[in-house]
């Protein structure tokens, strides 16, 4: 049984001031953080920002410089073996068998996990299926494609149905189609239950797929929280998408109106306008329109975008400038 005290039956993951050092270079520092059980937890950030290097001390690969970490309720450090036990991993680049058959490479990742020799064949049967592989059953490693090695990789990782699955950068350099069948079944596999930390640069990836997200950079959590929570802490400003006829090829026409921020007039004629007071924006730019005889086609009002979130967050860090991620 686990230790007591050390985590609520809530918490997957704790992690408390975990630490990296490679030599004299610090590579995670000091971060604390929790994962809920049956929540797809999305570690975003980019090149070089730390999340790899986390994802292989929470998963015993590599040592703990400082601080602690506890895989439902048991110490990485002391109780391995029985993490390891609950845990699949996939990282960037896959450890599968390139001259074996995507169901030989399966039955022996079943043996090596320890399934038991009657439930073997069944459980890798079922992994094929799920993953749309039972017509390749035969076919070797080598010879799929990129989406469908990736998808065998993450059925090796499951075939001792783990309670907590690692996806390290799952989908990188995989084309779109192949991105969202991966998305797709990550999905499937969180709504039979299994807690997912998902590693990513891909900030549209962890806006669309993630319950909650922690952003990382230089090795440090500079945010963290739901999509929604992580937009309003940079969302002082929205931006209203414009298009009108005739169309508009200055911005200065909206230079008297209040509310605004910045005028930009992009390549298909949309006027993209950030502006800090919606009201007094809005119905400045209407009285504009009208005193030009201008014809509304489109006006559409957002909040800031996945990409927005996550460049203002990193800018933040990189100008030194301090960021609460009180939770």
């Amino acid at each position: 049984m686990p230790p007591s005290g050390c985590c609520s039956l809530r918490d997957a993951i704790i992690a408390e001031k975990l630490t990296k050092y490679y030599g004299d270079f610090l590579a995670v520092d000091h971060i604390s953080f929790r994962v809920r059980r049956g929540e797809i937890y999305g570690f975003l950030g980019p090149n070089g920002a730390g999340k790899t290097t986390t994802v292989r001390m929470l998963c015993g690969l590599t040592r703990i410089s400082e601080g602690k970490a506890y895989i439902y309720g048991y110490d990485i450090n002391r109780e391995l073996v029985a993490v390891k036990k609950l845990i699949g991993v996939v990282q960037d680049i896959s450890n599968l068998y390139m001259e074996l058959s995507c169901y030989d490479n399966l039955m022996f990742c079943a043996e090596m996990y320890g399934v038991p020799r009657n439930k073997r064949k069944e459980r890798v049967m079922d992994l094929l299926r799920f993953f749309g592989l039972e017509d390749r059953k035969h076919v070797k490693f080598k010879e799929l494609s990129k989406g469908l090695k990736r998808r065998l990789a993450i059925a090796a990782a499951l075939v001792h149905e783990p309670k907590l699955l690692f996806l390290d950068e799952p989908t990188i350099g995989l084309d779109v189609k192949s991105k969202r069948q991966i998305w797709s079944f990550i999905r499937k596999l969180n709504e039979e239950g299994i807690t997912i930390f998902l590693t990513t640069h891909n900030i549209y990836e962890a806006f669309r797929l993630c319950n909650r997200i922690a952003i990382i950079n230089r090795g440090k959590i500079i945010a963290e929280g739901t999509p929604t929570e992580l937009r309003k802490k940079v969302s002082g400003n929205k931006i209203i998408e414009l298009q009108v006829s005739p169309p508009i090829k200055k911005s200065a026409i909206f230079d008297s109106v209040d509310g605004i921020i910045d005028v930009k007039v992009g390549r298909d004629n949309t006027v993209y306008i950030t502006i800090d007071d919606t009201i007094a924006a809005l119905e400045g730019i209407l009285r504009m329109v009208k005193k030009l005889n201008l014809e509304i086609i489109m006006l559409n009002l957002r909040g800031a975008d996945a990409e927005d979130v996550f460049i203002k967050l990193i800018d933040r860090t990189e100008k030194n400038i301090g960021f609460s991620t009180e939770r």
